[in-house]
């Protein structure tokens, strides 16, 4: 079925609900630590966009701001250094969270700008996803083995030192299939701090990463996209936000009581999946 949309172009109602489709998959894979890029090529495998390469590589990235959105909404109280119904100490541990969330995400920033041509050029490929996934995945179990107990248990007791630490962790993401939030939660827990502190972070580590990172792909690609282009770049970060929502909420509550085990392992599988499918089908 063809529609015209204000007298642009002729678009096919099936694109916008594979854009629809994209914008589940980003919000729920973007939160949890299981490779949002590993899930991206396999679901772009059965539902290609009909675009250009350049169009549907921007959308892939821009749809994110959806994502970026639901965090801000979630926590904007806790972010928000001029909250009014914060006092004086409120409002500077505020700055002093975003202080830190600016120190963590120069290291990923600075390589981001310089090699990310050629990170994409080298290893952006299903046989480095798969690999990424399935080593990440037996990290993760094995961080979950040790039961030592976490030194930093409030977001107030993480320093600027262990902030760029964190950061430097974060780098480890720009490999495909490693999983941003995942590299963070891991580096974290490993530095000493608890699950809930860890995802809290990788979630406002989130905000400049991946607000730099659309905006750089959107620069890079120019905004010359036509009128239906928009419409399914809105879509997509439409469905991101509200889908977006609902798993950072699932989120926070289920790390309170479990560990991350499962996700190691479903890491596993879906890595043994990916190597499967292009490689024996």
């Amino acid at each position: 079925m063809y529609w015209r949309y204000f007298g642009l172009e002729t678009f096919s109602l099936l694109e916008i609900f594979k854009a629809v489709i994209l914008g589940i998959v980003q919000g729920i894979t973007e939160w949890l630590p299981v490779s949002s890029t590993g899930h991206m090529i396999l679901v772009d495998e059965f539902i290609k966009l009909n675009f250009s390469n350049t169009f549907i590589s921007t959308f892939l990235v821009v749809i994110q701001f959806g994502s970026i959105l639901a965090v801000l909404v979630i926590f904007f109280r806790k972010l928000n250094p001029f909250d009014s119904a914060k006092n004086i100490k409120q409002k500077k541990e505020t700055v002093r969270l975003w202080l830190k969330v600016i120190i963590a995400v120069i290291p990923s920033g600075v390589i981001g700008i310089l090699f990310e041509d050629d990170i994409d050029r080298l290893f952006f490929n299903s046989t480095v996803v798969a690999i990424a996934l399935i080593v990440y995945g037996i990290i993760m179990i094995g961080l979950e083995k040790r039961n030592k107990r976490p030194k930093y248990k409030d977001f107030s007791q993480v320093t600027y030192k262990l902030a760029l630490c964190i950061g430097l962790f974060q780098c480890l993401a720009l490999i495909p299939g490693t999983s941003r939030s995942g590299s963070t939660i891991i580096g974290a827990v490993l530095l000493g701090t608890s699950r809930y502190v860890a995802a809290e972070f990788s979630f406002f580590l989130a905000i400049p990463t991946m607000l730099g990172a659309s905006a750089l792909k959107l620069l890079k690609a120019g905004f010359g996209f036509t009128g239906f282009e928009w419409l399914i770049l809105g879509v997509g970060s439409v469905v991101a936000f509200v889908v977006s929502i609902v798993v950072i909420k699932f989120f926070m509550d289920y790390i309170k009581k479990h560990d991350f085990k499962v996700f190691g392992y479903y890491r596993i599988v879906l890595g043994i999946v990916v190597l499967a499918y292009f490689f024996l089908l």
